[in-house]
């Protein structure tokens, strides 16, 4: 898993545009999530997001994913949890003080949004871990939020006026 996960980061530009044309399909997809329900989709949903995300970036299932915004370098695979930069232990050499054999997770963030086009959102504040969130599927969050933002209001035509 963690060459798998090296192999993600030093990818990322790949990863990213992936991820941006999933992000599109599902925010498409979004009618139709609502007329099924997206509490029917949740367990299925979650669970191939488990498998993809877990094999390609060795995801935790936070439930809020930040992979685009730290590199394709997931940081719940800190030890410490850390969201939002590294802790003051980072060996010279880039290795994490609680894991040696482990690179630190935020160089490798900051390795990857070198490679993005959208690589400055590393710099954005990321939210702490909602715990009630763990395990459930980010993806669908996505489209429902994003899809909820791009409907137009009911009555409206979803013209600016």
């Amino acid at each position: 898993m963690y060459a798998v996960r090296l192999w993600s980061v030093r990818h990322a530009r790949l990863m990213e545009r992936l991820y941006e044309a999933l992000e599109r399909t599902l925010v498409a997809l979004d009618p139709a999530f609502r007329r099924i329900g997206y509490e029917r989709l949740a367990r299925p949903v979650a669970a191939v997001e488990r498998t993809v995300k877990g094999l390609l970036f060795d995801c935790k299932m936070c439930g809020r994913c930040v992979l685009s915004s730290t590199g394709m370098s997931c940081p719940m695979n800190c030890p410490k949890n850390l969201r939002n930069g590294p802790c003051g232990g980072v060996r010279a050499d880039g290795h994490c003080e609680v894991k040696p054999a482990m690179k630190c997770v935020w160089v490798q963030a900051w390795a990857g949004a070198g490679r993005m086009a959208n690589g400055g959102a590393i710099l954005d504040l990321q939210q702490p871990v909602e715990h009630s969130l763990q395990g459930s599927s980010a993806w669908l969050r996505i489209a429902r939020e994003k899809g909820a933002g791009a409907a137009p209001a009911a009555g409206t035509t979803g013209k600016p006026a």
